[in-house]
């Protein structure tokens, strides 16, 4: 199984882009989450969902910005940024996690949860 992440570009602060992550092999059983690292940072969680979609975890400085969702067929997810700010500038990695995130208490948060990483997809935004 291989995640692979795009949608990244470079967009002014304010503006919007939505992110893919397709796993060519099958991954519905599983939870996803989005990491971003920026330049001399470390590795963040941004945002995760369950493995049926219905649930799903943000990190505070994106919440009710950025948008995470499974397509029909759960091998592909997507987020959904809005609002941008140059502050959200990094590489944004999907992953997969270890286990299906239905239950409220996993560390989805957690670098440790995921098995599996995409290559990454740079998001720039301008100020």
């Amino acid at each position: 199984v291989q995640l692979q992440a795009s949608g990244g570009g470079l967009v002014q602060a304010g503006g919007s882009l939505r992110l893919s992550c397709a796993a060519s092999g099958s991954s519905f059983s599983y939870g996803m989450g989005w990491f971003r690292q920026a330049p001399g940072k470390e590795r963040e969680f941004v945002a995760g969902i369950s493995a049926n979609g219905g649930v799903t975890y943000y990190a505070d400085v994106v919440k009710g910005r950025f948008t995470i969702s499974r397509g029909n067929a759960k091998n592909t997810v997507y987020l959904q940024l809005n609002n941008l700010k140059p502050e959200d500038t990094a590489v944004y990695y999907c992953a997969r996690g270890k286990n299906s995130f239905h239950s409220g208490t996993y560390p989805v948060s957690s670098l440790g949860s995921y098995d599996l990483w995409g290559q990454g997809t740079l998001v720039t935004v301008s100020s």
